[in-house]
């Protein structure tokens, strides 16, 4: 039996060191996350004098780079982990089945490490940048980064770092649906007016609180007109609603569906409406609309809405980054004089939780017809000839064959 793992690689712009991780994307459980583990393959002859250390580092950018002057920053960093892979300062650790087996085919100047996120780590998202806007987006990113100590060339016997020696790799902490959706949404609100007998009662149902990407939302309407005014129109919106939990204030809602109808209207005094509306969120509308929150971009993937994001605490005022959720708003206008009704809906928009066992075998029929795919043999021989030390840079994809199961 041949079992693949699809293993990214990352070389420093010197040749000397290459990263590797079995994958990307590290699932976010509520209650924990999947570690990141991976190896570091170091050549035999540049070891001699020089300490290896690895971090888990999280990125949050705020402003945009091009308006950065005079030494102002909007940007913060955040080193969650940092280990020396070598000389190994720690006891042996547990490795996973990946790691033993890249450890056995890299030979002995190979090193692994593992981390772990914080609990309250954020999620990885990306704000989507103007067309014309010059650097990295706003948001936040992870990578892994690998950096060479030279103890014998610094002064004064300080450790002297150089950049050349330096390899960064993009991954993402996302988050996948739950099994257990909660309840059905729903909500009911009134208005009464001054000097005028009776109300109006809207009541809005979502057919249920959990949604994948691109499924439809069906939003059930019912207005109930006990009062002596008219509705003219009706408007219902999906609302993303990001929390941008570093900042006293800093709240936005970006618009990413919406649907204006005036079928049924007016609705006169003495009358009732009850009607579906249909509206399904996607990139394909708003792909030049600045602002709105991205799951988390790895350069040459395509990437969705962002996510929302489940808290263990809601309350908890330790969480960094940005929270994301979402809402349905119906909205009535009753003319200039009589207003307007406002109900609001919250729901959950995720990715299901893939199923592992198709992924490895889609993987493995992949390995038989791919001939770009290189053996862990020819690891070596595929050098990231890029010179620019970049976390956000491309990894390049190869695929390990292991044979011994």
């Amino acid at each position: 039996m041949v079992v693949s793992f699809r293993v990214y690689k990352k070389t420093s712009p010197n040749g000397r060191m290459t990263l590797y991780l079995g994958r990307r994307d590290f699932v976010d459980h509520v209650s924990e996350t999947d570690p990141v583990d991976g190896v570091v393959l170091v050549d035999k002859e540049y070891l001699q004098g020089r300490q290896i250390f690895a971090q888990l580092v999280c990125s949050f950018r705020y402003g945009r780079e091009e308006d950065e002057t005079m030494g102002l920053s909007f940007k913060k960093e955040l080193t969650l982990a940092d280990e020396q892979i070598y000389p190994p300062t720690s006891s042996q650790q547990q490795l996973s089945r990946l790691q033993e087996r890249l450890l056995k085919k890299l030979g002995s100047s190979s090193f692994p490490f593992t981390f772990n996120f914080p609990r309250l780590s954020p999620t990885s998202v990306t704000l989507q940048p103007e067309d014309g806007d010059q650097g990295a987006p706003c948001g936040v990113d992870y990578y892994v980064r690998c950096y060479v100590l030279d103890t014998a060339s610094g002064d004064g016997g300080k450790p002297v770092s150089h950049r050349k020696s330096g390899v960064a790799m993009t991954i993402r902490k996302i988050q996948y649906a739950p099994t257990k959706p909660g309840r059905q949404p729903c909500t009911v609100v009134r208005k009464d007016f001054m000097f005028s007998p009776g109300e109006l009662e809207l009541e809005a149902t979502l057919d249920r609180q959990l949604y994948h990407h691109g499924d439809p939302i069906a939003i059930n309407v019912c207005v109930k007109n006990n009062s002596n005014k008219s509705v003219k129109k009706i408007l219902v919106s999906i609302l993303q609603c990001i929390d941008i939990a570093m900042f006293t204030g800093g709240h936005v809602k970006a618009r990413v569906a919406t649907m204006e109808t005036t079928e049924g209207c007016p609705i006169d005094p003495g009358s009732s409406l009850s009607k579906v509306i249909k509206l399904s969120p996607s990139m394909k509308n708003i792909r030049d609309r600045r602002g709105v929150a991205l799951d988390g971009r790895l350069r040459g993937e395509d990437t969705d809405l962002a996510s929302s994001t489940l808290l263990a605490d809601e309350n908890s005022r330790d969480i960094f980054g940005m929270v994301i959720s979402y809402t349905v708003k119906v909205k009535l206008f009753l003319g200039a004089i009589g207003g307007e009704l406002t109900a609001e809906l919250p729901f959950v928009l995720m990715h299901p939780k893939p199923n592992m066992k198709r992924i490895i075998k889609a993987d493995t029929m992949a390995d038989k017809v791919d001939s770009t795919m290189a053996e862990v043999e020819g690891f070596n021989t595929s050098i990231d000839d890029d010179p620019c030390y970049d976390p956000s840079e491309d990894m390049h994809a190869m695929t390990v064959k292991d044979k011994s199961v």
